[in-house]
């Protein structure tokens, strides 16, 4: 067992609580697990003269020199992989053996004795469960019974939904013919890979049938049949189509066999010698003509349906079909070199470094090669747990840039935030809140102290905000505790304000007061680096100075956009201004807010597709797994030097409105 899956196989009994240390039979991917194992380890004898299901391994040898000598290489290959093999349940030198249910010998394959008595005694179905078993068995040998589905369509019929359960003596009949076709099955030839195959193809208005023989030196025999009821628009084909589709489906089932081999297709279907060379086909036909002529070598010959075998298998109207689904299990690192794996030992261990693809690619390579060499390793490096918790990541960011909608006039969306770790002044204010109109880029600097209750953050945005602007539909804030706190939500419940938070850790949300935040600093800086006690006295005149300085995303200052004028400052001239009429005011009012408006969804795209270039176009969805990142995580009892770049996985459970 797999040290990371061992606590999944524990159960509790009466002694106490037990894991398996080794992998049991009855676990769901148990049967699998032990198949691709069994498939890796006997890989180089596989099909040259080795055939194993599970535990069931089948030897197979022309004459006894060459029996032993495939005998010694498998038991060699089962002692290097510590397999054991139970002496009373081996048979060795036998001309005929019995394996999954069949009966197997140089003549060929055919239904196991064992097998024939079950069907001989079964007792009639007396209930549709009972019917599903015998068909199921039966359709399990239907293999070797020409005409199945024909024999079996009285009782398939019988498992029709809304068909009540009536016994009938066709039934009776039925079940009585199954019976013996079963026990007097034919003997399927084992192919030949060396020899050409035939091919007997038909259709009918509900099903196709075909034959798969070969001439092994007796006449044609038997390998396998092969019938498949007609669905949905398949019903609907022409019968040109429907003949063709026999033979498709023949290649596809038989596709094993055939790749590589000529073949002749028998069909009663005069037409079809010309399918490959008639000038107009069906996008359908060019479909089915580029699947045969790309795998397969074949001829089509037309033969009168009396003498076609598949006649038969082509006319039942209902076919029992059994779904077989593989297992493909994922298998990391399973390239072997005497025993080493290798992908393992070239980027896990301590000495190889968990290095990149290339570097990895290059070790490798100076010594050994396989077919998707590069592509192996980069799935294996890609996908290593360890690199993906303990190394930065250098992928772009995930998911694309989705900007704040753009308001349509002043003061109606405003953003909020604080300044903190000011040196205090004589006045006790260590802090500035910080609010800015998202269209005007207006900003109010406020002295505050990083004490304050929310209550006088509350009365500070209503004496500075509000009073001279007007309450906002929308406030943008980070998660601080006084936004956060109950009063606050209440204040902005009651104004009928949508209060909009910032993502956790992510100060992108509101990079707008993140960039005034600098701005304000930076005029601090430079106008008060010898008074730093007295920096709120200058709050005002440093807020003026910035409402009156040009914004690039807009073109226009603060001060204009709110107010349509700019400003009397020192340095400005004086001069006879003229009273614009207030009808006047209004439009031009109007056309510069359209302008602005315009500008900034102009600005906001370009920033979209400059951000959008260092992102990857990722969503994340409910059910995936993921890695959070370490860096705002309390793990303070790690090194941070050595602490993991990431930690999970965690399970994606919702996702926000």
């Amino acid at each position: 067992m797999a040290d990371n899956s061992i606590h999944k196989t524990a159960f509790r009994t009466r002694y106490g609580s037990y894991e398996y240390l080794v992998m049991p039979f009855g676990l769901t991917n148990a049967q699998a697990t032990f198949q691709a194992e069994m498939n890796h380890v006997l890989r180089p004898l596989l099909d040259e003269c080795v055939v194993v299901y599970l535990d069931d391994i089948l030897i197979y040898t022309r004459d006894m020199k060459q029996h032993v000598e495939h005998l010694r290489r498998v038991f060699e290959i089962l002692r290097r992989e510590r397999f054991y093999v139970k002496l009373s349940k081996s048979e060795f030198a036998l001309e005929k053996v019995q394996f999954l249910g069949h009966m197997v010998s140089a003549q060929g394959v055919h239904v196991d004795p064992k097998k024939i008595e079950a069907v001989r005694t079964w007792k009639t179905p007396e209930n549709v469960k009972e019917l599903q078993q015998f068909l199921g068995f039966a359709n399990s040998y239907n293999r070797f019974v020409p005409q199945y589905a024909k024999l079996a369509a009285p009782l398939t019929n019988l498992l029709k939904k809304n068909t009540p359960y009536k016994w009938e003596p066709k039934h009776q009949e039925a079940v009585e013919q199954l019976k013996q076709a079963l026990t007097s099955a034919p003997v399927l030839i084992l192919p030949d890979p060396e020899r050409d195959y035939v091919i007997e193809a038909d259709a009918s208005d509900q099903a196709v049938g075909a034959v798969l023989m070969q001439d092994q030196g007796n006449g044609l025999q038997p390998i396998a049949y092969l019938s498949k009821k007609l669905h949905g628009a398949e019903l609907n084909y022409p019968i040109h189509d429907k003949e063709a589709l026999a033979i498709v489906i023949a290649f596809k089932a038989w596709r094993c066999y055939l790749e590589g081999r000529r073949t002749t297709v028998y069909t009663d279907h005069c037409s079809l010698k010309y399918l490959k060379t008639q000038p107009n086909l069906s996008r359908r036909q060019v479909r089915w003509i580029d699947f045969l002529e790309t795998h397969f070598h074949y001829d089509i010959v037309y033969k009168p349906g009396h003498k076609n075998k598949a006649d038969a298998l082509s006319r039942p109207a209902h076919v029992a079909a059994i779904l077989i689904e593989g297992m493909n299990p994922l298998l990391k690192g399973l390239f072997t070199h005497g025993g080493t794996l290798l992908l393992k030992e070239y980027h896990d261990v301590l000495y190889a470094g968990h290095f990149d693809t290339n570097k990895t690619l290059t070790g490798i390579a100076k010594h050994y090669y396989w077919p998707h060499l590069a592509e192996d390793v980069q799935n294996f490096v890609t996908s290593c747990d360890t690199c993906q918790r303990m190394k930065s990541s250098k992928k772009k960011k995930a998911g694309l840039l989705e900007p704040l909608p753009v308001p349509q006039q002043a003061w109606q969306v405003v953003s909020l935030d604080f300044i903190t770790g000011l040196p205090p002044t004589t006045s006790g204010h260590d802090a500035i809140l910080v609010v800015i109109d998202k269209f005007s880029k207006m900003g109010h600097f406020i002295p505050t102290h990083t004490t304050a209750r929310t209550e006088e953050t509350a009365q500070l945005f209503v004496r500075y905000i509000i009073s001279q602007h007007g309450i906002p539909t929308t406030l943008i804030s980070d998660r601080d505790p006084k936004i956060t706190s109950k009063i606050w939500k209440e204040l902005m419940s009651l104004l009928g304000t949508k209060l909009a938070m910032s993502s956790a850790y992510h100060s992108q949300t509101d990079g707008q007061t993140e960039h005034l935040n600098q701005i304000v600093e930076q005029l601090l800086r430079a106008a008060y680096k010898d008074e730093i006690s007295k920096w709120d006295l200058h709050l005002p005149v440093l807020e003026f100075a910035y409402n009156n300085a040009t914004h690039a995303a807009t073109g226009q200052t603060p001060f204009f956009l709110c107010y349509r004028r700019h400003p009397l400052t020192p340095q400005k001239p004086t001069t006879s201004a003229t009273v614009q009429p207030a009808h006047d005011f209004i439009t031009t009012m109007h056309q510069l807010w359209d302008r602005t408006h315009k500008r900034l969804l102009d600005i906001q795209q370009q920033q979209m597709r400059q951000a959008d270039r260092h992102r990857n176009d990722h969503t994340i969805t409910v059910g995936d797994q993921v890695l959070l990142d370490t860096r705002n995580l309390d793990i303070s009892h790690l090194p941070s030097k050595l602490r993991p770049r990431f930690c999970g996985p965690f399970l994606v459970e919702a996702q926000p409105a």
